[in-house]
């Protein structure tokens, strides 16, 4: 990643955070149509579930500058999730999802150059992600 990149990421989420239980809401609609096999890991109230992806998006994206303040913590995520039944496969739903949900969310200010930067911020995270939580590069 760029800083030109983590300086896209940045910008364009804090236009998505005043809106984050709806885009939140989005995400988790797109990710059960294009994934309907993981729905039945989230047994929650899926609007909690929101707040705490929404939060931890901006932990993470607030971290870019900083990468390395935040793998100790994307590294107990990963962990912790395998318990829920995720596949190293399924981070790529999950980050087509994102895309998605971030590209409706910021309609017209969603072009090629934002989409390269999310989808290398993503990529940077989900692989640290996989190779510690399964023991293999994405």
């Amino acid at each position: 990643m760029t800083p030109a990149d983590i300086a896209l990421v940045q910008d364009s989420f804090s236009k998505v955070a005043p809106i984050s239980e709806q885009a939140a809401a989005l995400f988790y609609g797109r990710l059960f149509e294009i994934a309907p096999d993981v729905k039945p890991m989230f047994k929650g109230d899926i609007r909690e579930q929101g707040r705490k992806l929404m939060a931890t998006l901006a932990v993470v994206v607030g971290g870019l500058t900083d990468l390395n303040s935040v793998l100790p913590a994307a590294s107990r995520l990963a962990k912790h999730h395998v318990g829920y039944g995720v596949k190293a496969a399924h981070y790529g739903f999950v980050g087509a999802a994102l895309l998605w949900t971030l590209e409706q969310g910021l309609g017209e200010a969603w072009n090629p150059e934002l989409a390269s930067a999310w989808t290398s911020a993503y990529a940077t995270l989900s692989g640290y992600m996989i190779a510690e939580a399964y023991g293999v590069a994405a």
